[in-house]
């Protein structure tokens, strides 16, 4: 299959290059003010008349260099306070119809009509500071590094205002200096800063850049950023501490012979602060940690021979996740394979092996970023769990830049406790050799000292990435006995070869409701290290895959798969028997526009599965008439035909109700609702929470939850708290 996508390469002209960043960067030099703005979303201060305008003129998407459709002028100003910038994005569209199908921080960027700063302060061209508002005014912040690595849950403090009308929206950014990083100063010496805005217009799906950069590539691509010319930033506070104390007060109650009968009430008090000790250092302390807010685990029937991710949701965690997530990981859904491989993933830490929550005593997190070297240090203790009265965690982070645009790195390792000592060391690097090619790779082992036991892991994989297309290798090794107590491994006993190659295409002669056709081919081959036999393979082929003008999907796939199994395997508890297994599947895809006020998607697939026959059923909907209203449900199906040991007939659901109501962006309630019949779980969480000043919250949680044990009989547990938390900024 691979070679006939090849001998499509001579048919398609490469009609919009990759091209290098430009020697002339474009510059934009702010306005000194002494007055106050006040953020409001209006731009009718004095000042903002005198400010300079650029404009977003260069077209990312669907028409690389083609001039923007709407225009977007910008314009920033500064005082001893904040970093102020204001957008005027005009449009037609009418006041009511830009799009956001709901208010929530950091929402998903293809959904939302959304302005966008990309900031580098150390002029490094690499690393990015991200603010983002859409046009209801919702935040989404995150930091870049090097476009590859991403802090998504990074919340930045900063005020955004919105001002909607049937001609324009405008957004007005007033953002802290204390919020940014920047290299020391005096006051009074000017810096140039790297910068880019973007804008993402939904009606049109239309990608729109201040800084040309190829569509290959995102607005955080630091090295085709603009220059920020001549700021006069303050000299940082002497203390720039943020301290973010909490109470909370937690009613909780169990029903069941396995997690036993019992009332308890709590009442907790804990915190946060965080210091900035200069521009490029960062220390966090926390104390009886809470992670009452974050968002529950969205349940997964795992048919597959790996074990699930579950991504990190606890705040504290996911601040500078970045600097220390060093390893592998799938580039996409599909892209890259689906190994994982990480010598540290910090959800190890105050969860027990059946993730239930282990109380967090204290930590501290240090964090050191530079245009030349990163540090990072977090030390955690947590308390009884796992047959321990306490646990001791440790973890080391350092990475070297080198040249212009690679780097390599360590991390290290260790989890103590009266029972036991595990520990992790890890090599890792990643080389940008020219605008397309990428390596990245590691090296890591593992000793274990109650099994005395020592294992070994290591990856590489080359990126190339065009316009036209995305090509991949990515190979691992990883032994029996790898065992990162305080990381995470997809299997282990294996070496595998991912290889894969996506297209996209672009030619006049397509509809104009078609964006572009992306046919591809991923391959993936699992083998035995200790035997070397094969133990894995797929083969998925999508050579009718279209991505739609609107930001729909309509996309068909065909899949052939070997499975060689060396020992029993129970998916959904359906017993299969050791033996060699060939299928083929086929499947499609069809998903509207994501940003419109009723969307939804539905994918189906069917053949074979081991010994038997499987059906799949993967249907999302949402209703979003106005961004203050969003209901969501999403069901998946998986139905068996005479599968495993039994020749068995089974039908698993599992049932997602989704809520969010708004008043704001600052005041919303979230509910959750979870159906899974493998275990008859019935699961609620409903949530209100109040952003009552910048990153300051009262939230009221309701947990409730009921499934089947072990022992076949009906496990109850309901949880009611409430918790106050307040940021107080030296």
């Amino acid at each position: 299959m691979l070679k006939y996508l090849f001998l499509l390469f001579p048919f398609i002209s490469v009609a919009q290059e990759v091209f290098k960043p430009s020697p002339d960067a474009m510059q934009l030099v702010p306005l000194s003010v002494e007055a106050q703005m006040n953020a409001d979303g209006h731009l009718d201060e004095p000042a903002w008349k005198d400010a300079k305008s650029i404009f977003l003129n260069f077209q990312v998407e669907p028409f690389q260099g083609k001039k923007a459709s709407f225009s977007s002028e910008v314009k920033v100003l500064y005082n001893q306070q904040y970093l102020y910038v204001g957008a005027i994005l005009r449009d037609t569209i009418g006041r009511n119809r830009y799009r956001s199908p709901n208010l929530k921080r950091d929402y998903v960027f293809m959904e939302n009509d959304l302005f966008g700063i990309a900031l580098d302060g150390f002029s490094d061209k690499r690393n990015a500071l991200v603010l983002q508002s859409n046009a209801y005014g919702a935040q989404r912040d995150l930091l870049s590094f090097d476009d590859r690595q991403f802090d998504i849950d990074w919340d930045g403090l900063y005020r955004v205002r919105t001002h909607r009308s049937d001609s324009s929206w405008v957004a007005e950014f007033a953002i802290p200096w204390q919020t940014l990083r920047y290299p020391k100063t005096d006051g009074k010496a000017a810096q140039d800063w790297g910068i880019n805005f973007f804008r993402l217009r939904r009606a049109s799906n239309e990608l729109t850049v201040w800084s040309p950069h190829p569509r290959s590539m995102s607005p955080l691509r630091m090295d085709y950023a603009g220059r920020l010319k001549g700021i006069i930033p303050p000299p940082p506070t002497a203390t720039n501490i943020r301290f973010i104390p909490y109470l909370l007060e937690n009613i909780r109650k169990t029903e069941g012979t396995e997690i036993g009968n019992s009332n308890q009430e709590a009442f907790k008090m804990g915190g946060e602060i965080k210091w900035a000790m200069s521009p490029t250092t960062i220390l966090d302390l926390t104390f009886h940690t809470d992670f009452a807010q974050a968002d529950v685990d969205r349940q997964v029937n795992n048919i597959s021979r790996f074990s699930v991710f579950f991504p990190e949701r606890r705040q504290f965690f996911l601040e500078n996740a970045s600097l220390f997530s060093a390893g592998l990981a799938p580039i996409n859904a599909i892209l890259g394979g689906s190994m994982y491989i990480q010598p540290f993933f910090s959800r190890t830490i105050g969860l027990d092996a059946n993730v239930n929550p282990i109380a967090i005593t204290a930590g501290t997190r240090m964090v050191y970023r530079s245009d030349q070297r990163n540090l990072g240090g977090i030390i955690m203790r947590q308390g009884e769990g796992d047959g321990d009265p306490y646990t001791n965690f440790y973890v080391g982070r350092y990475s070297e830049n080198i040249g212009k645009q690679n780097r390599i790195g360590a991390i290290v390792t260790s989890k103590q406790s009266i029972s036991k000592q595990q520990s992790t060391a890890a090599l890792d690097a990643f080389f940008r050799f020219n605008q397309k090619l990428s390596f990245s790779g590691m090296i890591t082992m593992t000793k274990d000292s109650r099994a005395n036991q020592d294992g070994f892991a290591a990856y590489g994989q080359l990126l190339y990435t065009t316009n036209l297309y995305t090509a991949y290798w990515t190979n691992t090794w990883v032994t029996e006995n790898y065992n990162p107590a305080m990381g995470f491994v997809s299997r282990t006993n294996i070496a595998s070869n991912a290889i894969g190659i996506d297209m996209n295409v672009r030619k006049a002669w397509m509809p104009s409701w078609i964006r572009s056709w992306e046919p591809g081919v991923y391959t993936e081959f699992y083998h035995s290290l200790k035997t070397g036999k094969l133990i894995e393979q797929h083969i998925i082929s999508g050579p009718l895959w279209f991505n739609l003008q609107n930001g729909g999907i309509l996309g068909g796939y065909i899949e052939a798969s070997v499975q060689n199994l060396e020992d029993n395997f129970t998916p959904v508890g359906i017993a299969i028997k050791p033996g060699y297994y060939e299928y083929f599947r086929k499947g499609f895809l069809l998903s509207s526009d994501p940003s419109s006020k009723y969307s939804g998607s539905f994918e189906y697939g069917w053949g074979g599965y081991y010994n038997g026959f499987l059906h799949t059923i993967d249907a999302k909907g949402r209703l979003a008439p106005i961004p203050f209203i969003n209901l969501g449900l999403t069901w998946s199906r998986n139905i068996f035909e005479n599968m495993g040991v039994r020749q068995e007939n089974k039908t698993v659901d599992l049932l997602i109700l989704e809520s969010r109501l708004a008043l704001s962006p600052r005041l919303q309630w979230i509910g959750f609702y979870q159906k899974n019949t493998t275990d008859q779980l019935n699961a609620i969480n409903m949530r209100v929470a109040w952003e009552y000043k910048p990153l300051s919250y009262v939230y009221l949680v309701f947990n409730a939850s009921d499934y089947q044990g072990m022992d076949k009989t009906t496990q109850k547990q309901q949880s009611f708290l409430a918790k106050l938390s307040y940021l107080k900024q030296f």
